[in-house]
């Protein structure tokens, strides 16, 4: 049996979109093994209750869905980056 060849990618949505749709087993011939270790993170040991209005929480929800992650995360994700952009040195306007 002739496996498939797997196509290149522009982009790690359009990799992501493709394999969503296509079985794995028909690509085996073309994979690699590969070595690889997992190291968990370290489990965050702080936490920070917000209060939400609903709307604003499913709002939230919505924008965490199509990025596939959880409400918190895309929280986290805004927050931190917001931070970020807070202790950057203003440019002259």
């Amino acid at each position: 049996m002739k496996t498939k060849k797997i196509p290149q990618f522009k982009s790690i949505q359009e990799e992501a979109m493709f394999w969503d749709t296509h079985d794995i087993t028909d690509y085996w011939g073309d994979m690699k093994e590969v070595d690889i270790e997992f190291i968990p993170q370290k489990r965050k040991d702080e936490s920070l209750t917000i209060r939400l209005e609903p709307e604003l929480k499913e709002r939230l929800g919505v924008i965490a869905q199509k990025n596939r992650v959880s409400i918190s995360t895309i929280a986290r994700l805004w927050l931190i980056d917001r931070l970020k952009r807070e202790v950057r040195p203003q440019t002259a306007k």
